[in-house]
């Protein structure tokens, strides 16, 4: 049985890191924005006191 390895040059394992961070910024900021710009009082209330405590402003 053969195994076969490959390594990541530095710009590939640095680019890979890049978007992985970038989509971890873009879903953090839709959950948070999301949910602190919503209509909806249930939603509001459930992140009430998180968004405060980022001081994420509600009012």
């Amino acid at each position: 049985m053969a195994v076969k390895t490959e390594t990541l040059s530095l710009t590939d394992r640095i680019g890979a890191r890049t978007v992985a961070g970038l989509m971890a910024l873009v879903i953090g900021s839709i959950l948070v924005f999301g949910v602190g710009l919503a209509n909806s009082q249930t939603l509001h209330d459930a992140a009430h006191d998180t968004r405060h405590s980022y001081g994420f402003p509600c009012h």
